[in-house]
């Protein structure tokens, strides 16, 4: 597979997305070539997961080409994202010696992404992040610089805004994922589609099987797209004054259902696949929807191995609750990411809550 370039453009801070297999190789000439110098300290960030497969190569690699490379390692699961982890690891960066010409590089998903983002937003006021993603869910996290840890009463409400230098996406990782994780990447695939490219949806569909299958012709296709419809959506809209919320398709009520579970359950990709089912069939019900919207996600989510049902232990009256809490909540007033059309959603505000509610109470009953 040849190697693919994406820009953010966000003017001086405009970055590099680069797709292709075997990129980890080549990671200190694209470190370089992002303006970070080759005698700089860096810190990786990664899970025990991937740690396992790719850390070593990783500080080999950076080491010979004259990096000062430390590493920290976090549990794998959402469950790391949390104030004690990120103190940590500012604790690990300190005694590292990292300074302000330093990076903090991401290897890993998108909780390593969101955490080690945070940190390097803050240590020392903000030095230089790198993402490297090992996902396919981290296709959508790595790019647009959101990075964020959880609270126990809502996720991501303690983050910033924080770009990456660059983001090097070395597709040779995907395929020794598991394959529930395989399945939460494509929610946000999907996702991708739903919200601004019919079109895509309908290549998605036709070539699933391929696909699911980790095609790497096909699956670099499908991540270069995706990443372009997140890249033209955060140029446009950085910190999510408007045009960028309609990324947050199905995840008000995903959200909710990883705060209620603890992060435990479900896994991000499952529970969004969730909510934008019950997105659309919100949608439908309110007459926002053309008809037929809520079953061709439901099917789209299906067809990638993804949950499309309530999840059975929790009430609906707890979700509400939790959804209040969202960020795009104001005033104690939901607002939804609702779609129109395939390939097409808007922001919808004062939906009568007994409406939701009610559709949640149906999904209960099955």
């Amino acid at each position: 597979m040849s190697v693919e370039k994406l820009t953010v453009e966000l003017g001086e801070r405009s970055y590099q997305i680069v797709i292709g297999e075997g990129l980890l190789q080549d990671a200190a000439a694209l470190l370089v070539e992002a303006g970070i110098a080759s005698t700089s300290k860096l810190m990786i960030v990664t899970d025990e997961n991937v740690a396992i497969h790719y850390l070593e190569p990783l500080l080999d690699v950076l080491r010979q080409h004259g990096y000062q490379a430390h590493s920290a390692v976090i549990a794998a699961g959402e469950q790391s994202k949390s104030l004690a982890v990120y103190e940590r690891l500012m604790t690990e960066a300190i005694h590292a010696g990292l300074d302000r010409k330093s990076a903090v590089l991401a290897l890993g998903g998108g909780v390593v992404g969101d955490l080690a983002g945070f940190v390097a937003a803050t240590y020392m006021r903000g030095i230089d992040f790198v993402q490297m993603p090992t996902t396919l869910l981290a296709h959508d996290s790595s790019v647009g610089g959101k990075v964020a840890i959880n609270h126990p009463l809502g996720k991501n409400l303690i983050g910033a805004f924080h770009q990456p230098k660059v983001v090097i996406y070395d597709t040779k990782a995907l395929h020794s994922l598991p394959k529930r994780e395989v399945a939460a990447g494509f929610a946000e695939v999907v996702k991708h589609g739903l919200i601004a490219d019919a079109v895509f949806v309908d290549w998605l569909e036709d070539n699933a099987d391929r696909l699911w299958q980790l095609d790497s012709e096909l699956l670099g296709k499908a991540i270069e797209k995706g990443c372009a419809v997140k890249a033209a959506i955060v140029s446009q809209d950085e910190t999510e004054q408007g045009q960028r919320a309609l990324l947050n398709l199905g995840h008000t009520f995903g959200h909710a259902f990883e705060a209620l579970s603890a992060y435990s359950t479900l896994n991000h990709g499952e529970a969004i696949s969730i909510g934008m089912c019950l997105a659309a069939k919100v949608a439908e019900r309110i007459g926002f929807a053309e008809t037929g919207v809520y079953n061709r996600t439901k099917r789209m989510m299906e067809l990638f191995h993804l949950p499309t049902a309530w999840p059975g232990n929790l009430s609906p009256e707890a979700v509400l609750e939790a959804m209040k809490r969202d960020k795009k909540t104001v005033g104690g007033k939901l607002a939804l990411v609702l779609p129109r059309a395939i390939g097409q959603v808007e922001v919808v505000k004062n939906i009568e809550e007994e409406l939701i509610l009610g559709v949640m109470r149906e999904e209960v009953e099955g």
